[in-house]
């Protein structure tokens, strides 16, 4: 797979079925999502839909036209006052994990989010509680982190999963001026 050859496209319904095929192996084998329950693909389209509602849903699709990773935002809060941030999300094919898609996705979402001004992007990011968990590793902490994230904060013992309890942290990039 050649990043040049991806193309980075907003996402529609009829995506559902590859976008779900990508998250599932995250639900049933990691403890990255709290789901514990692969979604219908009901459920999943009107996750996508409502999501285009108010923002970006991008897809990354290869030569062939397979989606191999997605991203998007969601409100980080309900009230107008945090209109300007949004909490991001973004999940990859396992084994094009470290191939540069990441950021690919996640330069082509700053690039919208910033002409739809947004100012700041939260990441809340499962961790876990010793090196050797078989469900999870800190690589998305540290992915977050090259791409400009801060870590400021950590909610102790808050998830549960695969029988153990997981930390969330929290992680801050702000892509705005502020200046309004």
């Amino acid at each position: 797979m050649s990043l040049s050859s991806m193309t980075i496209r907003a996402a529609c319904i009829e995506d559902a079925e590859e976008i779900l095929a990508i998250y599932a192996p995250y639900i049933l084998e990691t403890a990255i999502t709290f789901e514990y329950d692969v979604p219908s693909i009901e459920e999943f389209r009107q996750r996508i839909a409502d999501t285009l509602e108010k923002y970006p849903y991008i897809v990354a699709e290869d030569e062939t036209g397979k989606i191999r990773g997605y991203a998007y935002v969601g409100e980080f809060h309900a009230r107008e006052a945090y209109r300007y941030s949004v909490e991001t999300s973004i999940y990859i094919e396992k084994d094009r994990r470290r191939s540069g898609l990441g950021r690919l996705l996640y330069d082509a979402l700053e690039e919208e989010l910033a002409k739809r001004g947004i100012q700041n992007l939260y990441a809340c990011i499962a961790a876990p509680a010793a090196e050797d968990d078989p469900y999870l590793t800190n690589d998305s902490i540290r992915f977050h982190e090259h791409l400009g994230y801060e870590l400021i904060g950590r909610f102790h013992s808050c998830g549960y999963k695969f029988n153990s309890w997981y930390d969330m942290v929290w992680m801050e990039k702000m892509i705005g001026e502020h200046d309004f």
